[in-house]
């Protein structure tokens, strides 16, 4: 960060809060106390009026702000929930613009609504979707890159780890959307199997826009979505879990179309399930021997008998 980008930026500190000491803005901005003072000098000799001193902290005199954007409370309360769901849930480029994003707003509202907020603030809390030790943090300016590629129609280059095999490939895709669903994913034309693929982003090793603009097709995200679900029409299925199998399911059973379940008598889970690709879920559910028993249809209960007859006669030999 240049000098001037930091200035302002202790300019939208100093207005978003009452107080700033002068070891928070060091420590913000990376740089010494001594050259935190020369700054703080310089919005002075620019007509600043600030109020302070060194030890104690600083603040704007009462009255002086930039051109304002009005909020209401109850939109800067909105826009901090979405901040923290920003931070948690997105990569860490997005979060720390989020949180710029919320400094410029307390920076315009008035004192009584700044100090709502930092009453407000500390009692709003997004806890992670996974547990910590199994959550894949996005690679950073992931969300970022994407939408530029989305709104440039640009093309994407990917390594992707798909499946459980966890082995990245390349892939250009041609994006058309994001969206969270446990999980954030981006739905794309992808190059490599000519067909839209929705993509999750923690699978993402890596990812660069190339510099070719795609021609812009049809499709949308609510397209691609209602083409999915007439295809899931024609397959549901239904599938008995065990208990024991019950901490990987709840983590993965929306990627395969769950639709809704049962709590059964004997402690297993009945969850019926509507997807157009009863082949992978053959195959993910072959993820539990002895734990899961297929109601219907008979078609899934012999493709799987078939994976593992040749599972079986592939490891079988000697």
């Amino acid at each position: 960060m240049n000098r001037f980008d930091r200035i302002t930026a202790i300019l939208v500190q100093l207005q978003s809060r009452r107080l700033v000491k002068g070891q928070e803005l060091s420590e913000r901005f990376g740089v010494s106390l001594r050259t935190i003072y020369r700054d703080l000098r310089t919005l002075e000799e620019a007509g600043v009026p600030l109020c302070g001193e060194a030890g104690v902290g600083y603040s704007l005199a009462d009255g002086y702000r930039l051109p304002p954007v009005m909020f209401t409370r109850e939109e800067a309360t909105a826009l901090i929930t979405a901040e923290k769901l920003a931070v948690q849930l997105t990569d860490a480029h997005t979060a720390e613009l989020s949180r710029g994003a919320m400094d410029k707003l307390r920076a315009v509202l008035r004192r009584p609504d700044r100090d709502y907020l930092e009453q407000v603030s500390p009692r709003i809390t997004v806890l992670a979707s996974r547990q910590p030790n199994t959550a894949v943090p996005l690679t950073p300016n992931t969300h970022q890159l994407l939408l530029t590629g989305i709104a440039n129609h640009q093309v994407v280059a990917l390594d992707y780890r798909a499946g459980y095999q966890g082995v990245a490939s390349r892939r250009d895709v041609e994006p058309i959307g994001i969206y969270f669903g446990q999980y954030w994913h981006v739905v794309a034309f992808c190059r490599l199997r000519q067909e839209y693929r929705d993509f999750r982003l923690d699978r993402i090793a890596q990812l660069h826009l190339r510099d070719e603009q795609f021609q812009p097709r049809p499709e949308t995200l609510q397209s691609y979505w209602q083409q999915l679900a007439e295809q899931r029409q024609q397959h549901r299925t239904v599938v008995r879990f065990a208990p024991e199998a019950m901490p990987h399911v709840e983590e993965n059973k929306y990627y395969f179309g769950w639709a809704h379940e049962q709590q059964l008598t004997d402690g297993w889970l009945e969850i019926t399930f509507l997807t157009g690709r009863p082949d992978y879920l053959a195959r993910w559910l072959m993820l539990f021997p002895g734990q899961v028993t297929v109601v219907s249809p008979a078609t899934l209960q012999q493709r799987m008998r078939e994976l593992a007859r040749a599972t079986y006669e592939y490891f079988g030999k000697e």
